[in-house]
């Protein structure tokens, strides 16, 4: 018997973690070899329902059934990348068109944010010292993101691209995610950048606080049937909305039916967030394969871009 939420779940949210569509109470996960639950395969988490809960959306934290059919009907038309009005410039701005687009076509239990807490839906204000700091580096960026590569985003950089994780959000496409499982170990490895996490379940403490990592230092751990995955050491030069380098990022992975694994991830870090927050979003499997993500071979875009300013810098 499926297991469905009513309107009211996000008030119950921490006594039925289970409760959202696809979950099975008298499911039992497989085993792999060594007698872990199986989270191994491709899975994808491509949903039109937003991390944050649009502002004309506040207080309803499930739509009805004719609502998010609406909601979705005009969201889709918004972002459709395929429409040919609104100039020249916009145009250029819907270089991708649909074809390339994997946004899913629904919202996930009719939720209208990813984020379960706070109740709100929406991400917590960041300290007066990492606002300044998120204010500094925005200046910066208008400033010198066309000197030279540096000042470019790390996805233009081809380096990482923020929702492959960690944590992993969905994003315009490329949304397919592997597990891989062996003694020991716990492999994720993300469509989108290319990026792999290996992941140890032996134990071991996390690395000297003087080791620095784009993706953090991943220790993971099963409980019952959840692996749970805890993140730190992240490098400083990387932001997840504001976070810093004391980001502690708390994952956890439950397979809850033969289709349908829950992720939930709590992001604790007490110098850029007044308060930790948690969201949560359904990866669902898929036969599709991934892909090799040959972004920075051929990155004609970040060299265009250079070379673009360095000739509207002649013009002047």
């Amino acid at each position: 018997m499926q297991a469905r939420c009513a309107p009211l779940w996000a008030a119950v949210m921490l006594l039925a973690p289970l409760c959202f569509a696809g979950a099975d109470k008298t499911w039992t996960p497989p085993r792999t070899p060594d007698g872990q639950p199986d989270l191994q395969g491709v899975w994808t988490n491509s949903t039109l329902t937003p991390l944050e809960r649009p502002a004309e959306l506040a207080g309803k934290t499930v739509l009805t059934e004719r609502e998010a059919a609406d909601y979705v009907k005009g969201l889709l038309q918004r972002v459709n990348t395929d429409r040919r009005d609104g100039g020249a410039q916009t145009d250029v701005g819907r270089s991708y068109n649909e074809f390339w687009r994997d946004r899913g076509n629904d919202l996930a239990d009719r939720r209208t944010s990813l984020i379960i807490n706070p109740t709100d839906g929406r991400i917590p204000a960041l300290t007066p010292e990492a606002q300044k700091r998120v204010d500094a580096t925005r200046a910066w960026m208008q400033e010198h993101s066309t000197d030279g590569p540096e000042g470019r985003s790390l996805a233009e950089r081809c380096i990482q691209w923020t929702t492959s994780g960690p944590p992993m959000l969905p994003g315009p496409y490329n949304n397919d995610t592997q597990f891989v499982q062996g003694p020991g170990y716990v492999m994720i490895l993300s469509e989108m950048i290319h990026d792999t996490r290996m992941i140890p379940l032996d134990g071991r403490p996390h690395v000297s606080a003087a080791i620095r990592e784009w993706m953090g230092d991943s220790r993971g751990h099963w409980e019952g049937n959840t692996l749970v995955v805890d993140t730190t050491n992240f490098t400083s030069e990387y932001s997840f909305r504001g976070s810093d380098a004391n980001l502690h990022l708390t994952e956890r992975f439950t397979r809850v039916s033969p289709e349908v694994m829950q992720y939930e991830f709590t992001v604790d870090d007490p110098t850029a967030f007044t308060k930790p927050w948690t969201a949560r979003i359904s990866f669902n499997k898929t036969n599709e394969r991934v892909y090799e993500y040959a972004c920075h071979e051929g990155n004609y875009a970040l060299t265009d871009i250079l070379a673009g300013a360095r000739a509207s810098e002649k013009k002047k």
